[in-house]
């Protein structure tokens, strides 16, 4: 019996016969000779037949046993000669586009209409890879920083940041919802672990009808315990942005579509106010009373970091308590702001962070102060009773990170079956 071996292995096996499975890629049928491609998950294999052989159709699957011949003009360097195809499947029907072009050739709805097998095109399939690699280098540096990786409920009791915002689900006559965010749980599993994450969906029910909002998406979450302010938990998420930047350049290396990052060892920061400013000097608006940054103001400061500090990165910290959830802790200095941030990069708000509430009497009054129950939150509330240490945690979308890496302008192309105003299928 011969073992299977993966494409990109062919050129160890030269002068052997193997044996390879995958998908037929593309097909050159000539007057001499016939060549076929063949794709698996490490890349593509030649294989050379004679002249006007039968050959299925692209995206069958196949299996192909024959002798690895060098060619410098070969995928790899080598091909299979003297082969045997075997079909694995029936004929498969065409693709909804060419597979094996180079560049893919249709529209985005076309793509996710058709996404199971859209996406074995190779640059397609190529960002996904990129989003594992990111997963994989966040999961390594926090698992190397003494944090617990965690994995709570998506059905919960009650709404996380509002009420509006999520989807209702009948749990067995109960009134239940889908998790707008793990926060909750991994604020009361710093009192179990001290540091904690999760890679995880999370759900807004957000009619939001734009490039960059997704109803469901990947959410990358950190918490940890005895920390000093917000300061702390954007020291900790440069090491993990750090951390993915590292796993793609082992696992991907350059691309034509990705431009990776330098990721300074302190990341630039300005202080929420002093963006205002600076934006109502420097662009013809002024800001300032806004409780927010809008998207253009995002990309504005991302392109002054860039001249100011060679930074594609910029924290903006200090946000006004107003717009930010009632669990955030305020600055002591400037109780109108918060010990909050947002994390922007390449012109979009990527992460979102800050220090908590950590003492059971504050979250009595900053929910009082918003004319909200605390009973609808007894659950919650009650770990704080228990003693808790002054904590704080980040939270970075998933996709949002790949299309900003990728420089690609709508989320839905780094999202895997995409959910959203308009979507629930495939």
């Amino acid at each position: 019996m011969i073992s299977r071996i993966l494409a990109a292995g062919l050129p160890r096996h030269v002068g052997e016969e193997v044996k390879i499975a995958g998908w037929v890629h593309r097909r050159r049928v000539l007057k001499s000779v016939t060549f076929l491609v063949v794709r698996d998950r490490s890349g593509l294999a030649q294989v050379v037949l004679p002249g006007g052989e039968t050959v299925p159709s692209e995206e069958t699957v196949v299996e192909v046993q024959g002798t690895v011949q060098a060619n410098p003009q070969a995928p790899g360097g080598a091909e299979i000669t003297g082969a045997v195809v075997k079909l694995l499947s029936e004929p498969a029907k065409a693709p909804p586009f060419d597979l094996y072009r180079p560049q893919v050739t249709a529209t985005l709805p076309t793509i996710l209409d058709n996404a199971p097998v859209a996406l074995r095109h190779p640059r397609l399939r190529a960002r996904f890879e990129i989003s594992a690699a990111s997963v994989a280098g966040f999961r390594q540096t926090l698992d190397g920083l003494g944090f617990t990786e965690t994995h709570t409920p998506k059905i919960v009791g009650s709404a996380t940041e509002s009420g509006a915002n999520v989807f209702g689900v009948d749990y067995f006559g109960q009134r239940a919802y889908l998790a707008q965010s793990p926060q909750f749980f991994k604020q009361a599993l710093v009192g179990v672990f001290e540091r904690v994450y999760e890679v995880g969906p999370v759900f807004r029910a957000e009619p939001h009808d734009t490039a960059r909002h997704l109803a469901q998406y990947t959410s990358l979450d950190a918490e940890l315990g005895f920390i000093t302010d917000h300061h702390d938990v954007m020291a900790m998420l440069r090491q993990a942005v750090a951390g993915m930047v590292a796993m793609i350049t082992e696992r991907v290396g350059p691309t034509e579509e990705l431009t990776l990052p330098g990721v300074p060892g302190e990341i630039p920061s300005i202080h929420f106010a002093d963006a205002q400013e600076l934006l109502a000097r420097n662009t013809g608006e002024d800001p300032r009373g806004e409780p927010d940054l809008a998207p253009a103001h995002e990309r504005w400061l991302s392109e002054w970091a860039v001249k100011e500090h060679g930074s594609e990165f910029l924290y903006v910290t200090g946000y006004p308590m107003a717009k930010r959830p009632f669990y955030t802790h305020p600055d002591p200095a400037r109780p109108a702001y918060s010990n909050s941030f947002d994390l922007l990069f390449r012109g979009l708000e990527l992460v979102t962070g800050g220090q908590r509430l950590h003492r059971h009497a504050d979250y009595l009054a900053a929910l009082a102060g918003r004319g909200e129950s605390a009973e609808s939150y007894s659950d919650y509330l009650s770990v704080f009773t228990h003693g808790m240490p002054p904590h704080g945690g980040f939270a970075l979308g998933l996709e949002r990170w790949t299309a900003r890496l990728l420089g690609v302008g709508n989320i839905r192309e780094t999202t895997l079956f995409p959910r959203d105003l308009h979507r629930l299928n495939p």
